[in-house]
């Protein structure tokens, strides 16, 4: 049976901590990996970085609906079936599209804050499968920003980072908020 875990938010210091590379792919964390699907798909989300669960390893899991996976409305898959459910370990973006494109944004961690990030619509991902395998793939679209989007998480690198100064301006008041809920939900 898969644990779920309780999401930290914003204001957590883990959130801003890099991870440390998984020696390994053990039965922990095959394990963990299935219980951050499990808290993922509970929280609605569409990825998740072992650090929102409170652990500092190189491990995140994406999952993305098919009807994501066109560029538009009625086109063509972008992306084969079995990359749209991924669990990376010690993942790399080797190489980036020079193409680039704004979409809204929102985090697990981040609750009810969105705003537009500028990410490369394409990536070349490495990282470690969960036999232990190491793997090379192009990614696209959705899927390629909900993996950066996870990466990032990795580097200590949250997505309001990426927003523009004036975006992050206008959630100030709302992040500070957030930032101090969450340090006060923290006290014995």
């Amino acid at each position: 049976m898969a644990k779920i875990y309780e999401i930290v938010k914003y204001g957590t210091p883990v959130l801003r901590e890099k991870a440390e590379p998984v020696a390994e792919v053990t039965d922990e964390i095959r394990a963990l990996a299935r219980d951050m699907f499990a808290t993922m798909h509970a929280a609605n989300g569409v990825g998740l970085a072992a650090e929102q669960v409170g652990k500092r390893i190189a491990l995140c899991v994406v999952q993305i609906p098919v009807e994501y996976d066109v560029e538009e409305e009625g086109g063509p898959r972008l992306n084969r079936d079995d990359l749209l459910r991924l669990a990376l370990v010690n993942p790399r973006i080797v190489e980036t599209s020079a193409r680039t494109w704004k979409m809204s944004e929102g985090c697990l961690s981040f609750p009810d804050i969105t705003g537009s990030v500028e990410r490369p619509w394409a990536i070349t991902l490495e990282f470690t499968d969960l036999h232990g395998k190491p793997r090379r793939e192009q990614l696209q679209g959705f899927l390629a920003r909900a993996c950066q989007h996870e990466i990032d998480h990795l580097q200590g690198v949250v997505f309001i980072d990426r927003m523009s100064y004036a975006r992050r301006l206008a959630l100030k008041g709302r992040l500070r908020r957030l930032k101090d809920n969450t340090e006060a939900d923290a006290q014995p």
